[in-house]
């Protein structure tokens, strides 16, 4: 088995399954784990895919994802490999991801117990207390996310209600989000870098409201993240101070 992973958190979950022999390909933003991001061969990013390089690695299983990955490029590669798309909607949709992919590579038992960790978690996460919320993903111009995303699933397993009603990834005015009034605004880590200043900037525009620094690995990463991230999740909105834990 010769397995090319095109998206960062399923490479985490393939790691988390044991499957360093079988990994031969990952993209440049795979940066968990670490080891693997320094020897693993890199086959362009998410939405560029190296097309040549990953024939030449000769792989019988690529895993990709429906959101994270072109349509184009995937079908590209269907000649050379059996593909496995994935399409994760929710933080629920991680358990069977887990158990798909553990059948798949031979690592039921191993699928089994990630599968537990991650129900455990998932218990720990469920908040009842909803706060209207703001998810910024970028700058210049400011964009968020919409119901029909991953994020904003997670959103609401810790209690956050999300403000923005539209889908996708809409593009958001500091007029918007005045008239929106969200009780929480998060700045997300990734694809944007939004920093400490950001936070003070924000603070400063909006005072009654609580602005964090969010891990954006923490909801935006499918497979295993959530594992590592419960308890960050459920001790953010305790945060009272609004600065990244």
């Amino acid at each position: 088995m010769r397995i090319i992973s095109t998206v960062p958190s399923i490479t985490e979950l393939l790691y988390d399954l044991g499957l360093s022999d079988e990994v031969v390909g990952i993209t440049k933003f795979c940066v968990h784990p670490t080891q693997w991001y320094k020897t693993k061969e890199r086959i362009g990013g998410t939405k560029s895919l190296n097309i040549a390089k990953i024939k030449e690695l000769s792989p019988t299983h690529i895993i990709c994802n429906k959101e994270e990955n072109v349509e184009d490029q995937i079908e590209q590669l269907r000649a050379c490999s059996s593909i496995h798309l994935t399409d994760i909607k929710s933080p629920e949709d991680n358990l069977e991801l887990i158990t798909a992919l553990g059948i798949l590579t031979n690592k039921r038992m191993t699928a089994i117990r990630l599968r537990s960790q991650l129900e455990a978690a998932l218990k720990k996460l469920q908040n009842k207390t909803e706060q209207s919320a703001l998810y910024l993903i970028w700058k210049d111009p400011y964009m968020t996310i919409g119901v029909d995303t991953y994020i904003h699933a997670v959103m609401e397993k810790i209690g956050l209600t999300n403000i923005i009603s539209e889908t996708r990834y809409p593009q958001i005015t500091l007029e918007q989000i005045r008239s929106l009034e969200p009780e929480v605004i998060l700045l997300s880590s990734e694809p944007y870098p939004f920093k400490e200043q950001h936070r003070l900037e924000f603070s400063e525009l909006f005072p009654s409201t609580k602005v964090y620094l969010v891990d954006g690995e923490a909801f935006s990463w499918y497979g295993t993240r959530l594992i590592k991230k419960a308890s960050y999740l459920k001790e953010l909105l305790g945060n009272n101070t609004g600065k990244s834990l």
